[in-house]
């Protein structure tokens, strides 16, 4: 049987601590989208968001290495749950993209559920 694999997105703003996983991807040192005030109100569920956020330098290497890596990782461990978090600063715009791309590479290999903890939630101004 195909290994279960959790996927949850998160802001590091909005609470201490990540969620509970065995991998965290922290995206904060990639181009964050709430920087451009046409972006900022949105999230990765407009297509400019999740354009912006997959055309940044360095993403798709990492969502495609972390692919690769969660299937070695599934054919080692048949029959558990995997959990990943992925985290950006507020959890609406690259968190969300990247575990939605990360989870869309593995729909096949694996059975894949993704939550995203924090996309509803109000923009962080900082």
């Amino acid at each position: 049987m195909p290994r279960k694999i959790v996927i949850t997105s998160f802001g590091f703003l909005h609470s201490d601590q990540p969620p509970a996983a065995d991998l965290v991807v922290d995206l904060r040192p990639y181009r964050d989208p709430h920087i451009s005030p046409e972006l900022r109100d949105l999230t990765a569920r407009d297509p400019a968001v999740r354009r912006a956020v997959l055309t940044t330098p360095g993403i798709r290497q990492l969502i495609d290495t972390t692919v690769a890596s969660l299937r070695d990782t599934a054919r080692d461990h048949r029959g558990s749950t995997y959990r990943v978090a992925v985290g950006c600063a507020g959890g609406r715009h690259r968190a969300p993209t990247v575990a939605d791309s990360i989870a869309d590479g593995l729909q096949t290999f694996a059975k894949v559920t993704v939550t995203h903890r924090d996309l509803r939630k109000a923009v962080v101004h900082r």
